[in-house]
């Protein structure tokens, strides 16, 4: 039941929202219709048409009294008159069976009250007709010398104010319910501006900072989020600035240390050879570790197309010398992104493929991801050696590497780039034989 409930409920917060204020109005509504159907409606059809039938009874007793034609007459025109019936005689008739002609007014407790009350007050063969005619029921009484015909009018029967309690109610539960969703909208739209701005500034998009509105709840947590944005750019820029400091005060000695290096006399120059490839090695690493640690979050989302992003990624590997099988889309998928960033990230997988592999397989597709709109997936398939799934995700550790002369951080900065915006890196079986580097970005 739990499940059933789970699955029945609106996802969204307006939705549940709107479900509990609609809830207790429509089972208020229903009280209230079942209040007035049992109690005062009931009795209302009641009187009425016990006063109906009360009438009929009455002129079938004085017919009954007054055989006489010419007093007959006199009856039929004071029964019009004063009772608002409109008789006729049939002499020597039968009432026929009245056959099925369904309930005229289902809803309503009109017709079986009038047949009870005719039943109690008249005690012979009648029938009633609701079909007939729209405006009045026809009442047929089987007399021992024919059938009394009495014509009354709907509105003897029935209550004008039954339309306006049902316009009442079904009126205000939409005017409260219009209000209600109108108020709540406005409420809500406060919370899914705080959950873009989030999203937008967990890809990197600067939006500024968000303006406060609706509830004092919604109010405080957007006063949080611009607190928290701006704490987190003052660190990343303080961070910034120190790792371009230090990556200049760790260069300045390996400067020195070349310029002594290429000082030494030619009767060392094996050693010195061996010392240079040292230092470039020792450079190479610095630079790896400090654009681990700097990250990619000084730079700017902004609209471009992936494919052509995959395209110079893959022309910049076939360059290096590696085997590469490129296939994209026709059409240009555009989505917001860091360029810069996004070629590291494609660069990295590349070059990490291109180490273990001959032959390199590159695609780019665009899978639907239900009602939050569609991926961009970019796999790097390559026919080495492949990896233990149970290795793959210690592959995406900082410093974790399985080859030798690797830093361990290709992978852990592709990583890093893909989930700053928005997706995320897996590492698959590949259909050439190897690994499958699959990437994936929200469009």
């Amino acid at each position: 039941m739990n499940r059933l409930l789970r699955g029945l409920a609106p996802r969204g917060l307006l939705g549940r929202a709107l479900l509990i204020i609609l809830v207790p109005l429509v089972v208020l509504q229903i009280i209230s219709l079942y209040l007035f159907y049992g109690n005062h409606l009931d009795v209302i059809s009641r009187r009425l048409a016990g006063g109906v039938a009360g009438d009929v009874a009455m002129v079938v007793e004085l017919l009954a009294r007054s055989p006489n034609p010419a007093d007959r007459g006199w009856i039929f025109r004071e029964a019009a008159w004063r009772l608002d019936l409109s008789l006729a005689f049939e002499a020597g008739a039968q009432l026929g069976p009245s056959g099925n002609r369904g309930a005229s007014l289902p809803l309503l407790p009109l017709e079986e009250d009038l047949d009870a009350a005719m039943r109690e007050r008249v005690g012979l063969p009648f029938d009633t007709d609701w079909q007939t005619d729209p405006r009045s029921v026809i009442i047929r009484v089987q007399l021992p010398d024919g059938v009394l015909h009495a014509e009354a009018p709907r509105k003897r029967l029935f209550s004008g104010t039954l339309y306006l309690f049902v316009i009442w109610v079904v009126g205000s539960s939409l005017l409260l319910f219009g209000v209600a969703a109108l108020f709540m909208k406005n409420q809500v739209r406060a919370v899914r501006r705080l959950a873009d701005a989030a999203e937008a500034f967990g890809r990197g998009r600067d939006l500024g900072p968000m303006k406060p509105e609706g509830a004092a709840e919604a109010r405080q947590a957007a006063l949080a989020f611009n607190s928290m944005q701006s704490r987190i750019r003052r660190f990343v820029e303080s961070r910034t600035e120190m790792l371009a400091g230090i990556s200049h005060d760790l260069r300045t000695p390996l400067t020195r240390l070349r310029l002594g290096i290429a000082m030494l006399p030619a009767s060392v120059q094996e050693d010195a050879a061996a010392m240079t490839q040292d230092v470039e090695e020792m450079d190479r690493l610095i630079a790896a570790y400090l654009a681990f640690a700097r990250g990619e979050g000084t730079e700017q989302s902004a609209p471009a197309d992936l494919a052509e992003l995959v395209e110079e990624a893959a022309a910049k590997a076939r360059r290096d010398g590696a085997q590469i099988e490129l296939e994209v889309p026709a059409a240009p998928l555009v989505l917001p992104v860091r360029a810069d960033a996004l070629r590291r990230c494609l660069g990295n997988l590349l070059d990490n493929a291109r180490k273990h592999a001959r032959r390199i397989a590159i695609g780019l597709s665009s899978v639907p991801r239900g009602e939050a709109g569609s991926w961009a997936m970019v796999t790097v398939d390559d026919d080495g050696p492949g990896m233990p799934e149970e290795q793959r995700e210690e592959a995406f550790r900082p410093f974790a590497t399985f080859s030798a002369g690797g830093t361990g951080l290709g992978l852990a900065i592709a990583r890093d780039i893909a989930r700053a915006h928005g997706g995320d890196i897996v590492l698959e079986d590949s259909p050439l034989g190897g690994l499958r580097a699959r990437v994936r970005l929200p469009v």
